[in-house]
């Protein structure tokens, strides 16, 4: 053991020396030393076997350091991946929705084309039938002409009267004599023929109008159910994202704070090292005054005795304490060695205390800014579920009120063409009964009744396009909604 510990001193001996050393005598070289020393071969296998597990250590160390590095930059390579798939996948999701959106305008685009088309049918419808009355009636004099619609809608016929009744009815009106009743009888038939099939053509066209609507009413309906059901899966889906968000916000909150109390542990760990070292320099600070004192102070003594005694051993006596000396001067540079490097250890833990309070305060930061992106995540989640809920909340009331309104315009629909139907009864008998009472002189009388069933005609005519005008403003208003 003796040998073993002998070298070791030597040779952090040897490695302590300073230039302040300038008034002292210069160490011999570590040859020199070593010569002087005679060390033997199984102490230098033992240093070189040292100096070779060294070298491995450090070769372990620098390996598991780059293999550290491979897997944290793999890690980050992958979270960045991680991060741009999460983008492309809310960009998709924002452009479905967009594309929904689309969709669901184009589909009432479609819908504002279908009510048009139809009502352009049923105008079309109309217009023919206008064209046909025309045609009948200008084709023709006056009260040569009964028109009947026997046919389809969209064909029309007229019955002329003979050229014999033609001519009768022109001697009828130039002489008023009684042989009116020949022609106009046939005439008043004719309009008491004409006059059911054109309000039930009336009717007709009505009913499509009703149906048209109807059709109309379903496919808005149709739609709002649609919207509403695609706006709930976009909702759902939201609420879904915000909540693994959270989750992983959670996470990373809580191994941000496991990290920091680890920091925090570590900086404690350091910080109480570092006052240990700091207490146990000087603690060898003090041990190492006061052994130099003494040792001071036994080499003044020894110096008197030695100027008193004046042996003739003098010299053999200083060279024993030169020797004293440079040993005392070695285990000073040792001391001195010792300090200095636990003061590089001090200034080290104090570098490392900086770094890790500081990386605490950034932890401490992003913490922070990880809450307030939760809170206003959640508050952006909040006002938007709010405003979906008062959105699905509107859409609901107008669906009811569309709903509401369709049914009282389809019960005024009907008391309508009740009404009507009940007018063009009246007005048959009213015909009727003018056909069974007319006599040889009541040409007057017939043609009085023939204007009032005119009159009486426009005026359903003009309740019937008050009732066009009103199913045309529910159809704007439809398009509104």
């Amino acid at each position: 053991l003796s040998r073993l510990a002998t070298p070791h001193v030597s040779s952090r001996y040897a490695s302590s020396q300073s230039p302040t050393q300038e008034g002292f005598t210069p160490l011999p070289s570590i040859s020199e030393r070593l010569a002087f020393l005679h060390p033997s071969r199984e102490l230098l296998e033992y240093y070189r076997k040292k100096i070779a597990d060294f070298d491995e250590e450090h070769e372990d160390l620098v390996k598991r350091l780059e293999r550290y590095k491979e897997t944290y930059d793999e890690q980050h390579k992958l979270q960045w991946e991680v991060r741009q798939r999460e983008e492309e996948i809310a960009e998709l999701q924002k452009a479905l929705s967009d594309m929904q959106v689309y969709l669901f305008q184009e589909r009432e685009h479609v819908l504002r084309l279908y009510s048009e088309n139809d009502r352009l049918k049923i105008r079309e419808l109309e217009d023919r039938k206008k064209i046909q009355h025309l045609l009948a009636l200008v084709g023709t004099d006056k009260g040569e002409v009964t028109y009947f619609h026997k046919e389809p809608p969209h064909k029309a016929s007229s019955t002329f009267l003979p050229a014999k009744s033609r001519e009768a009815r022109e001697q009828n009106d130039t002489s008023r004599t009684g042989t009116k009743r020949s022609t106009s009888k046939p005439a008043a038939e004719g309009e008491k023929t004409e006059s059911p099939e054109r309000y039930q053509r009336d009717n007709q066209t009505l009913l499509l109008q009703v149906e048209a609507l109807q059709a109309q009413i379903e496919e808005q309906t149709r739609l709002s159910k649609e919207q509403v059901e695609a706006l709930l899966e976009d909702r759902r889906i939201h609420m879904e994202e915000a909540q693994v968000q959270h989750q992983r916000d959670q996470d990373k909150i809580k191994t941000i704070t496991d990290k920091l109390r680890k920091t925090q542990n570590l900086l404690y760990e350091s910080t109480r090292d570092v006052l240990q070292l700091k207490f146990d320099a000087r603690a060898n600070e003090k041990a190492w005054m006061a052994e130099k004192d003494s040792l001071l102070r036994k080499l003044d003594k020894d110096l008197d005795q030695l100027v008193i005694s004046r042996d003739p051993g003098r010299e053999k006596k200083q060279r024993v304490t030169k020797k004293m000396l440079r040993a005392d001067d070695g285990a000073w540079k040792l001391h001195s060695r010792e300090i200095k490097s636990l003061q590089e250890q001090l200034m080290q833990e104090q570098r490392l205390s900086n770094m890790y309070r500081e990386q605490c305060v950034t932890l401490e930061g992003e913490l922070a800014r990880i809450r307030e992106e939760g809170d206003a995540g959640r508050e952006l989640f909040k006002e938007r579920s709010e405003k979906m809920g008062k959105r699905l909340n509107l859409v609901t009331r107008r669906y009811e009120a569309l709903q509401k309104r369709r049914n009282m315009e389809v019960e005024g629909f009907k008391n309508d063409i009740k009404q009507l139907r009940q007018k063009v009864k009246d007005v048959e008998n009213q015909l009727f009964k003018v056909t069974l009472n007319i006599g040889p002189d009541q040409d007057l009388a017939i043609l009085h009744e023939v204007r009032q069933g005119n009159r009486l005609t426009h005026k359903i005519q003009g309740e019937l396009k008050n009732l066009k005008a009103k199913i045309y403003a529910l159809e704007n208003e439809l398009r509104v909604c």
